[in-house]
Order: C-alpha cells, then sequence, then structure tokens
C-alpha cells in the first residue's frame, strides 16, 4: 500500500487551514454582531418608548366613518359612557366594543359626517350625524388626555327625526 502523495495531502491541509479561517472570520462576525446588539438593543428600545402614542379625535371619526367597533376601541378609555336609544351606561372597554359593533352591524353605517368639533383644556369632543341604513343619529364623542393621549370617555347617539 502506498501512503498519500505529498501533494495531495499539503493540499488537503491547505484546505482545512482555509475552513478554519473562514470558521474564525463567521464566528468574529457573530460575535461582533452580538456586541453591536447588545449595544444597539438598548438604545432602540429607548428611543421606542421615547415616541408617544397619540391619538387624537380624527382616528376616532375615520373609525367612526366605516362603522369599525374594532379601530373604535382602540382609543377607549378603561370606562366608556355610551348613550343608545335614549339609555345611557358604562361599559368596560370589552363591553363597550361588543355593543358597538353590534349596533354598527344592526344598522349598517354608511358614512360619518361632522358638524362641529372643539377643544378645551385637553379635551376634545366632536358632533357629527352618522348615516345608517335605517336613518341618521345626531352622535357626540367626548375624548379626555390621559397619560399623555387622547381617549374616548362617552360617545352619544341620537336618532333624528
Amino acid at each position: 500500500m502506498k501512503g498519500i502523495p505529498f501533494g495531495v495531502f499539503i493540499n488537503t491541509v491547505f484546505r482545512i487551514i482555509n475552513l478554519a479561517h473562514f470558521w474564525r472570520l463567521v464566528c468574529r462576525s457573530f460575535l461582533f454582531m452580538k456586541g453591536l446588539v447588545k449595544i444597539l438593543l438598548p438604545a432602540l428600545i429607548l428611543l421606542l418608548f421615547s415616541f408617544r402614542v397619540s391619538y387624537s379625535i380624527e382616528d376616532v371619526v375615520s373609525a367612526m366613518k366605516t362603522g369599525n367597533a374594532n379601530q373604535l376601541s382602540r382609543y377607549f378609555d378603561n370606562m366608556v359612557e355610551i348613550t343608545l336609544h335614549d339609555k345611557s351606561n358604562a361599559y368596560s372597554r370589552s363591553q363597550a366594543e361588543v355593543i358597538l359593533k353590534d349596533f354598527f352591524n344592526s344598522y349598517g353605517v354608511k358614512t360619518f359626517r361632522i358638524v362641529h368639533k372643539g377643544s378645551n383644556s385637553g379635551a376634545e369632543f366632536c358632533i357629527g350625524n352618522l348615516q345608517t341604513k335605517y336613518g341618521e343619529f345626531r352622535t357626540t364623542i367626548f375624548m379626555k388626555s390621559r397619560s399623555e393621549k387622547q381617549v374616548l370617555q362617552e360617545i352619544r347617539f341620537e336618532e333624528k327625526e
């Protein structure tokens, strides 16, 4: 039996060395990226939390125009007062969403048009007409500033004659 030719042996050794060098570079790059992530991640988290989520009456109006209770619920305060068919009650966020979803589905929202809006001492309000398949509702929306953002606290639907 003959041994491995010297040229093949040297070629194999160089390939192993090149492969080891390659993996060393890969590991260095990985460690560099890992270190970079350790440095950048806290900065990224700080940056994300420095932006305040700000809601406005315009966001609520946008949800009203499509009759989207799910989208509207994003702006609810912990308790929301809803007046509907001359009955008024305060509901939790989830209860209020279910009630409005049922109302929007039953009446079929066509559009919402702002008649008047304003603000006073950090609170915003809006009066508009909600057009549905079965008639028009004068709608009043009250928002208040809470934890540096506007939240929907009250919504009234009054049937127009």
